[in-house]
């Protein structure tokens, strides 16, 4: 009876501990499957700015002064306004991702960042004109909180990443020196 007792109780103990390393390994699982979720967002956000249209539409808005007003874009050509909306419409999507924590802050900032604020600072007067015209305060409202963010948590000291990781080296490196 002892023995039968015993191999109920090492049984009772072996299920517990396959409950749990199945718990453990589930939730391993689903860190791993967010994780590479985000790496794929962050491939897509990547390969996004890579277009051709994208990359014609930035470098127009990218030479643009400063709080281009309406006016001053639909007055210069069609392609102008155009390339304004493939911008702020991208960059709307993009400020949905990272609020939604879709792709990780850290790697919009790496991204974009710096890109983000210099067009929302040639488009800030475009787009509240816009929102005017179309009675819609929500126009282009997480292209204007991406900016804002970006900005807030840029560090005073910001420095490039070509001399803020000048001594970076690749992990396998590391390890032999």
């Amino acid at each position: 009876m002892t023995d039968l007792s015993t191999m109920a109780n090492m049984a009772e103990i072996l299920g517990v501990i396959i409950v749990v390393g199945g718990l453990i390994f589930a939730m391993l699982q689903m860190r791993q499957i967010r994780q590479q979720r985000r790496e794929l967002a962050a491939i897509e956000l990547f390969r996004f700015f890579g277009n051709a249209q994208f990359s014609a539409a930035y470098q127009m808005i990218l030479h643009l002064p400063d709080d281009m007003t309406v006016k001053d874009i639909r007055d210069n050509n069609n392609e102008l306004e155009d390339a304004a909306m493939l911008i702020s419409a991208t960059m709307e999507n993009i400020g949905v991702m990272t609020f939604q924590r879709i792709v990780p802050f850290i790697v919009v900032n790496n991204l974009i960042g710096s890109s983000t604020t210099i067009l929302w600072r040639k488009l800030e007067l475009w787009a509240y004109a816009l929102r005017e015209e179309l009675d819609d305060p929500l126009a282009f409202e997480w292209f204007q909180w991406l900016a804002e963010r970006l900005e807030e948590y840029q560090p005073e000291t910001a420095e490039p990443a070509y001399k803020a990781h000048k001594a970076w080296k690749p992990l396998h490196l590391r390890q032999e020196i």
